[in-house]
């Protein structure tokens, strides 16, 4: 099935403690990772891949990898890196588009694998979820029997595979699957999480980024042991409180979080990276429009609408800018939401160049909630107007129906049925 990886200092079968044989006793929490998800599926449809580094993501100009076989990690790639630069580090690799519906029924095989082993499964992302199976004990066994029968599926019914965390909490469960990868799988004791934890570095803990990161070595502060054995005041001090006492929780192991199923999404967005920076804003305007789009439709998919539009834009030398506005009524309308976001962007006044805009809707609720009419509103109005559009594309193609405002001139005057943007 693959091997396990232990921390460094650690016997095979966890002879210090740690391991995929170690003690589960009161470990009732997984947390499975999908082994470089979006390539191993790609790698399971092309066998001939097999062996190969392979790289999905953007394949051009300033396109960004999202995934990358561990072949090509080897070669120092790794997600979220400009493809540019991995095809320097990895000239043999092969480079392939992502093919989302395909991921998307890749990761609805592997969530009923998991919602067959437990009713308590809460997916962080196509690829990751956290199982509560202590309800499962008396049919399927122990936390890391489980654990095994899992991947045993995954691997033998799907062709791919999955590391998996077992401990006693989220956070270390997440840990623990990240330090099993590939295709591994490390149970951290109950009795041993503190020990487990103090060898780590302080930027293995959640909320630990880059700035959090030097603020802390700034202190003094290297290891999870450091963070666990300074004084809380202190932490505040320099961190905050939500995250000086947040990571002084974790640090001594203590995550009282409990696996929620079927989380919703706080968010739904949609971002662009130009092939070349720009500073037109007509060309601004018109990305933007059809991010509102794809946002308002991915809403209206999902049952959802929401309060706060937020834009995200990243200039030419990567200094990066958010700003939101809170709206009086929550929408899914792209219309509202494009509207809200020219608004925010527009009053940056910048005619600088941008490199990446994105949109982004927020404080999302069920669409059944109930929605403040506004005085004067039509009966049929934009909201009709764009479930028209979302069954005509359903039906037609994404290609039937584009606003007008993202035709060029020529294309507005050859195709008059875009020239009135007024829904009727």
């Amino acid at each position: 099935m693959g091997r396990n990886q232990l921390q460094p200092g650690e016997g095979p079968g966890g002879a210090d403690g740690f391991g995929p044989d170690a003690d589960d006793t009161g470990c009732p929490i997984l947390h499975v990772d999908m082994d470089a998800f979006f390539a191993s599926v790609e790698v399971h449809r092309r066998p001939e891949l097999r062996g190969r580094p392979v790289v999905v993501g953007g394949v051009a100009g300033r396109g960004v990898v999202s995934s990358a076989s561990y072949e090509a990690r080897r070669f120092g790639v790794h997600s979220a890196m400009p493809t540019a630069r991995a095809r320097r580090l990895c000239p043999a690799a092969i480079f392939l588009p992502p093919d989302f519906a395909a991921y998307r029924a890749a990761s609805d095989a592997v969530m009923k694998i998991f919602a067959q082993t437990t009713p308590l499964v809460e997916p962080l992302s196509l690829d990751e979820a956290f199982l509560d199976v202590s309800g499962a004990r008396r049919l399927l066994g122990s936390p890391a029997q489980v654990a095994r029968q899992i991947r045993a599926r995954v691997v033998g019914e799907l062709g791919l595979t999955c590391s998996v965390g077992v401990a006693p909490t989220k956070f270390v469960a997440k840990l623990a699957s990240s330090r099993a990868k590939p295709d591994g799988l490390l149970v951290v004791p109950a009795d041993r999480v503190v020990a487990y934890l103090h060898r780590l570095p302080v930027g293995a803990l959640w909320g630990v980024g880059e700035r959090t990161e030097q603020a802390l070595r700034r202190l003094g502060v290297t290891t999870v042991a450091d963070i666990a054995h300074s004084r809380p005041e202190t932490l505040v001090s320099a961190l905050g409180p939500a995250v000086g006492s947040h990571l002084y929780e974790l640090a001594w192991g203590r995550d009282p979080r409990a696996v929620t199923p079927h989380t919703p999404e706080k968010s739904v967005g949609a971002e662009t990276t130009f092939e070349t920076d720009i500073a037109d804003p007509e060309k601004i305007r018109r990305v933007l429009l059809e991010l509102a789009g794809r946002c308002a439709t991915r809403a209206r998919r999902a049952g959802v609408t929401g309060r706060t539009v937020s834009i995200k834009v990243r200039f030419a030398d990567f200094r990066t800018i958010t700003r939101s506005r809170t709206l009086p009524d929550p929408t899914d309308v792209a219309r509202e939401m494009f509207e809200t976001g020219w608004s925010l962007f527009d009053a940056l006044g910048t005619r600088e160049q941008v490199r990446l805009i994105g949109l982004r809707l927020e404080g999302l609720q069920d669409e059944a909630a109930p929605r403040q009419l506004v005085l004067g509103e039509r009966e049929h109005g934009w909201r009709d107007a764009e479930r028209a559009v979302d069954a005509a594309t359903e039906r037609f193609g994404a290609a039937a129906v584009r606003p007008a405002s993202l035709l060029s001139p020529g294309q507005r005057a050859a195709e008059a049925r875009y020239r009135d943007e007024s829904p009727s």
